[in-house]
């Protein structure tokens, strides 16, 4: 049986989230902007923590770690190229390691553009990626350490994931998001559409960061970086992939 998700919404407009593997109990949770709300939840579903796993080392995604990890036990799990800035770990992990959470395994990916040493977690039996702000919805972390060609190529491992892949990002940014992609992919209809029907899902407290990976490569303007109509619009049809990224990244640092 896949994963149980349950998004849990921290500080403003954070997201952490708890995966309970329904065969063997095992519950973990990805990122912990603040504890209370993870530990209220656990409470909710009658779950006990047995690991957490961070992404990144801003503090809207660690604050809460010691706390939890004090409160549960959990064991701590993080990338071993970022341990100095994060909070102690149990278990240090590279790019291309793998773990178990109960029975499932999960593929550890750097995905460095926002920070360097940035993570994200691949359950392929559950069919699910914990992106934080590397890939989100409708959009991509500013690069406040990593270069566009690190983020690129970040993006395109993402990418290059099964489509049917559910994409679990750690904001809530869909809205801004949206402005800017209709301002260089407004003729878009799988935008327009997403769009309207983000409207709708938040109208009934859908979380607004999680979205299929296909849903993400058609309307997403980041990962269109090297669609020839994406790039005709923007004036650039003979320029590379990465270089359509790059610009497109520095549109939206001054939207």
């Amino acid at each position: 049986m896949p994963f149980v998700v349950h998004a849990v919404p921290c500080l403003a407009d954070n997201y952490a989230y708890l995966i309970h593997d329904q065969t063997t109990g095992a519950t973990a949770v990805i990122d912990v902007p603040e504890a209370a709300p993870v530990q209220q939840a656990l409470a909710a579903q009658g779950w006990t923590l047995g690991d957490i796993l961070i992404t990144h080392h801003h503090s809207d995604h660690i604050d809460g770690v010691d706390a939890l990890r004090a409160a549960t036990g959990a064991k701590v799990r993080g990338a071993r190229a970022d341990a100095h800035r994060l909070p102690p770990l149990d278990h240090a992990l590279s790019d291309g390691d793998s773990f178990s959470i109960g029975s499932e395994t999960c593929t550890v990916l750097d995905v460095s553009g926002h920070t360097l040493g940035h993570v994200a977690f691949h359950f392929p039996e559950s069919r699910l990626a914990f992106t934080a702000d590397s890939l989100m919805a409708l959009g991509c972390g500013r690069l406040f350490e990593g270069t566009p060609a690190q983020m690129w190529d970040s993006l395109t491992k993402l990418m290059d994931l099964p489509a049917d892949t559910v994409i679990c990002s750690g904001h809530d940014y869909i809205k801004g998001n949206a402005a800017f992609a209709q301002t260089v992919d407004g003729d878009n209809p799988d935008l327009q559409a997403r769009i309207a029907r983000s409207r709708m899902d938040r109208a009934e407290g859908r979380p607004m960061a999680i979205a299929p990976l296909a849903l993400e490569l058609a309307t997403n303007p980041f990962l269109r970086a090297g669609d020839p109509g994406m790039k005709a619009a923007l004036g650039m049809a003979q320029a590379s992939d990465a270089e359509v990224f790059a610009h497109l990244r520095a549109l939206k640092d001054r939207f």
